[in-house]
């Protein structure tokens, strides 16, 4: 399977319109579009438009009490309310701002019940409701979130999960398959997080010094992972994901924004405009999915790709000594070749050793294999995917990179052997599809 299009690490989606997922998976927020004062709508509008706005009215009601658990419960509630009421009474003026006061409300109510059973103030979190207008801009309190949840007193491992789980849009289940781990594990992890952060003093306050805070490399890891479920979306009839991908691009240039001299910041937005810009070409008008080589690449987006480029030029000029300035130098390699021909296997080969020595992380070794095999044969590929073979058990596509790679050395029935067993272990119906399709042309060419 060709490089970049199948063997980026990324996480499972939620279909938008799971009333139950609604509840437990705020997501990126934006609202316009769907006012309508008494209008009925179906329940998975309402569903996508409350996964859309919950983030920031998490993250309002977060700093306003700077209680994470609470905030999130009454969101939650307040959440479910309106996946009641709305799809009956029709969409409020303002939702964001109707889901905020009613959030509000449960808080308070919650934290007054406490008052009352225990007798003790709660001065911070017992706060009149707010007018709608009180919302600051929804980009602010999205990104706030982010680094809120990043918080230095957590292991980059929980707060990523914390904030993937938070923010993300994405479920306990959908982040443990991403991290290649049990859902159970994940779960305890999250939980050790929340009770972590309720013993810290004041969790949630904004840091004073954002580059020196220790929180950026988790921000960025977070920024990635949703982007790439965007990207490749890794369950449902989709191959992206264009709401997260398009969310996770502009936080990343909210946190160039604010850290501007940053490399490694600069260097994963410059690898998300230039993975991004190729967005059109990867499907065809079914929905299919066009793995790199074939692309039509008249199609990428010219602008994106030299905005990524010069992003990238500007990272790289810091050294290769970060994982995104890598990725975006191998990225740019790609964007700069004008036919798939003409792509500079050698130096991607190096760079991605140089990533591969940085990161223990085997979709790198594997993507590193793909190089391997451009530069040196399939043979060689092939010996190193082999070695991912007791990490990698149960990813499809590990099975796919061989189907690859046995279809490159001209053995067809270790191919349609490798492309058949990946496409019975993806979830993504596009690659699922893909995969068939190459097996049976294989079979039957």
């Amino acid at each position: 399977m060709p490089e970049s299009e199948t063997q980026q690490p990324g996480t499972p989606a939620t279909a938008p319109g799971d009333a139950s997922s609604v509840v437990s998976m705020p997501s990126p927020a934006r609202d316009a579009g769907y006012r309508g004062h008494g209008t009925s709508r179906a329940a998975g509008e309402v569903a996508l438009l409350l996964r859309e706005i919950a983030p920031t009215v998490l993250g309002v009601l977060t700093r306003r009490s700077g209680d994470f658990d609470r905030a999130e419960d009454a969101v939650q509630e307040a959440m479910l309310a309106a996946a009641t009421q709305w799809p009956e009474d029709g969409l409020p003026d303002n939702p964001r701002g109707w889901l905020l006061q009613v959030a509000q409300r449960r808080l308070t109510d919650a934290v007054r019940a406490e008052i009352a059973r225990r007798n003790r103030e709660v001065a911070v979190a017992v706060q009149d409701v707010v007018p709608p207008s009180d919302i600051r801009p929804a980009q602010d309190d999205t990104l706030t979130l982010f680094l809120l949840c990043c918080h230095p007193a957590l292991s980059p491992a929980s707060a990523i999960a914390l904030t993937l789980r938070a923010v993300g849009g994405l479920t306990t289940e959908e982040i443990a398959r991403a991290f290649l781990l049990p859902e159970a594990t994940m779960a305890q992890r999250i939980s050790r997080a929340k009770k972590r952060l309720a013993a810290v003093e004041r969790p949630f306050a904004a840091p004073a010094d954002l580059a020196d805070d220790g929180r950026v490399d988790s921000v960025l890891r977070v920024l990635y992972v949703v982007f790439t479920e965007g990207h490749t979306a890794t369950v449902g009839a989709r191959l992206y994901r264009v709401d997260l991908a398009t969310e996770a691009i502009r936080l990343a240039f909210l946190m160039h924004r604010l850290l501007p001299g940053d490399p490694e910041v600069t260097g994963l937005l410059a690898l998300m405009l230039l993975t991004d810009a190729r967005r059109a070409a990867r499907t065809g008008p079914n929905g299919e999915l066009i793995p790199l080589i074939e692309q039509d690449r008249s199609r990428w987006d010219r602008s994106r790709l030299a905005e990524g480029l010069r992003l990238a030029t500007a990272a790289i000029g810091h050294g290769l000594d970060g994982p995104y300035r890598i990725q975006a130098a191998i990225a740019a390699l790609h964007a700069q070749a004008r036919r798939a021909e003409d792509t500079d296997w050698e130096r991607i080969l190096v760079l991605y050793t140089m990533f591969d020595r940085l990161a223990d992380n085997p979709m790198v070794t594997l993507n590193r294999a793909v190089a391997t095999a451009m530069v040196h044969g399939p043979a060689a590929g092939l010996e190193l995917a082999n070695t991912l073979e007791d990490r990698l058990t149960g990813n499809h596509r590990l099975d796919a990179v061989r189907g690859h790679l046995h279809e490159m050395s001209g053995d067809r029935p270790a191919a349609v052997a490798a492309y058949t067993s990946a496409a019975r272990l993806t979830t993504s119906a596009p690659e699922r599809d893909y995969l068939t399709l190459r097996a049976a042309t294989l079979r039957h060419g």
